[in-house]
């Protein structure tokens, strides 16, 4: 919600723009965008056929008269891919449980969207304790709260973001970083998608070994700075 209407418009643009003057970045650096809903339709217009994954910043835990709500059959409908679920903004000041987000979780699941799960420490702790915080939080998204639940780890990526990190001038230190996502990987005993977030910006991939990707937040309002963190990730 940084951005208005028209800056949003502009905004995808400038990232058409950036993928298409690097025709040789490597098949295996994906990119997704993450709009407001009303820009979702327009997101998938303008970055069509530059194979930019459209994603949604939320949504319900269902369809039917749940007025204000979007349903993620309805992001899938229109071709959205991947849906954030978890941020800590919503949790904190929506009141969103992890028997909310597993909710949400399985929802989108169902709806054949993958869900980038937001997972982080509210405060600064140890990279045991932190990793161990991490592990509860993807756990109950896993289905704690919901019966039958088809959602495992392969069907999810997830967004570390400690919370303390998150809107400061600097991300976590890289090596805190590299050790609670090593160790969160080590905990969950399988293979899963960990990208970082919280005040991600350019710079700082290079010195995350444990991570698969950034998050990036305000840092890529100017799409110069996606730019130089994708001529980053095509280096790895």
């Amino acid at each position: 919600m940084y951005l208005g209407y028209q800056a949003s418009l502009d905004w995808l643009a400038g990232v058409r723009d950036i993928i298409a003057d690097r025709p040789g970045l490597p098949r295996e650096v994906r990119v997704f965008v993450a709009p407001s809903f009303p820009l979702l339709h327009s997101a998938r217009s303008i970055l069509a056929g530059t194979g930019v994954i459209i994603g949604a910043q939320n949504c319900s835990e269902s369809g039917g008269p749940v007025t204000g709500e979007v349903s993620p059959e309805l992001l899938a409908e229109m071709g959205v891919e991947l849906v954030e679920i978890g941020h800590a903004e919503r949790r904190r000041l929506f009141g969103e449980t992890d028997a909310v987000v597993a909710r949400k979780t399985a929802a989108a699941v169902a709806a054949g969207l993958t869900p980038l799960l937001c997972v982080g420490e509210v405060m600064r702790v140890s990279p045991a304790e932190a990793a161990e915080f991490c592990q509860r939080q993807v756990l109950s998204a896993l289905g704690a709260a919901v019966p039958h639940s088809a959602v495992t780890l392969a069907s999810v990526m997830l967004a570390y973001e400690p919370v303390w990190a998150i809107g400061t001038t600097q991300p976590a230190e890289p090596a805190y970083v590299n050790e609670v996502v090593g160790r969160l990987r080590d905990l969950l005993q399988d293979s899963v998608r960990i990208i970082y977030g919280g005040s991600a910006q350019p710079g700082l991939l290079p010195l995350l070994h444990a991570v698969d990707g950034l998050f990036l937040g305000r840092f890529a309002h100017d799409p110069v700075n996606l730019g130089r963190v994708l001529d980053e990730a095509a280096l790895r």
